[in-house]
């Protein structure tokens, strides 16, 4: 079956959406591509139609995909409207503040028989799938522990704008680093398996004028295939380091492999060597991952094939999140709800 894709919608023009929608444009040049915004406006961006600032706008429109990417806290009111007229839906991460709803929209979708995708474009790096397909090959033998990091200082993120009034320094808007920076969540379930529970320690260390956290501390516990065997890890997650750091290692029994995000690169420590060296470099750039996961959307659209990060991922990652804030408070170790029927392997 193939689908002639001609109308777009794009939820939300903070920096996300602008990328979509200059995505949008390039590889639909004969679309019409409208701009869902909260308020009214007589300015019409760049590759943009026209913009409209009600859901009901949208609904007589009646986009065949809509990239939802306004503020965390507004993504499931507008999906669910929209899924219910049957528009595929990509939600940038993370899928929503919390996980209230998200089986209710998960349930449209299937019944209404469209895609829902979750936006953790980490999955199109080519240095991350190479990490991921060395260790399910046993690059280092069996995987016994991994370390995972990230951190990068919030007013760098976007100088040109005011980090204060953004969605990553505002509790009403879903930001927070556990929010902001979950496509580690994602990426460590999707490489290691599905996080059983989670201690955590969560605060806010910085002078940053936030009402969020801007440091979490994780200990993960995943599910092993392996016979009385929990693989544990850690993750540690921050909006202050000025150092930009992406840096994931995985301690083997045979050696180490470790990828470094930021750079693009997959390492090797030899145990018989005893020295690091590097396997995989240098990496695709950002901006090939958002049009990797637009292609993947788009033939998911035309097939009928289920997306790789779907809504049950996003949902999954949230639930975490959840773990984690419940655990903060005293550090106990907390449960991770299951999900059902999850896939965690299809690529």
């Amino acid at each position: 079956m193939t689908v002639l894709i001609n109308r777009i919608l794009i939820v939300g023009l903070g920096s996300m959406g602008l990328k979509h929608l200059k995505i949008a444009r390039k590889l639909f040049p004969n679309a019409q591509i409208l701009v869902l915004r909260h308020r009214q406006t007589e300015i019409i961006p760049d590759y943009a139609d026209q913009c409209i600032s009600s859901i009901d706008e949208a609904i007589f429109f009646a986009p065949q995909i809509a990239i939802i990417c306004n503020p965390a806290v507004y993504h499931l009111s507008i999906a669910q409207e929209l899924a219910l007229i049957g528009t595929h839906l990509f939600i940038e991460k993370p899928l929503s503040y919390s996980s209230e709803g998200v089986n209710q929209l998960i349930e449209t979708c299937r019944r209404k028989k469209v895609i829902l995708m979750t936006g953790y474009n980490l999955r199109k790096k080519p240095s991350l799938i190479y990490f991921r397909n060395l260790l399910k090959d046993k690059k280092i033998g069996e995987i016994l522990s991994f370390r995972s990091e990230v951190g990068q200082y919030l007013p760098s993120w976007r100088p040109e704008s005011d980090y204060r009034v953004g969605v990553s320094a505002r509790k009403n808007l879903g930001g927070g680093v556990l929010l902001e920076l979950s496509h580690e969540l994602d990426y460590l379930r999707w490489i290691f398996g599905d996080v059983d529970w989670v201690r955590a320690t969560l605060s806010k260390q910085s002078s940053l004028e936030i009402d969020v956290e801007d440091s979490a501390h994780m200990t993960l516990g995943i599910s092993s295939k392996r016979a009385n065997h929990e693989l544990i890890g850690t993750l540690n997650m921050d909006l202050i380091r000025h150092d930009y750091t992406r840096i994931c290692t995985a301690i083997g029994s045979k050696g180490s492999l470790k990828w470094n995000g930021d750079k693009g690169e997959v390492s090797l420590f030899d145990e018989s060597t005893k020295n690091w060296s590097v396997l995989f470099s240098p990496d695709s750039s950002e901006d090939e991952t958002y049009e990797a996961e637009w292609q993947e959307l788009t033939n998911c659209v035309m097939t009928g094939n289920f997306s790789t990060v779907s809504g049950e991922d996003g949902l999954r990652v949230l639930e975490i999140i959840e773990a984690a804030r419940a655990s903060a408070p005293t550090g106990m170790q907390v449960s991770v709800s299951k999900i059902p029927n999850s896939d965690l392997m299809r690529t």
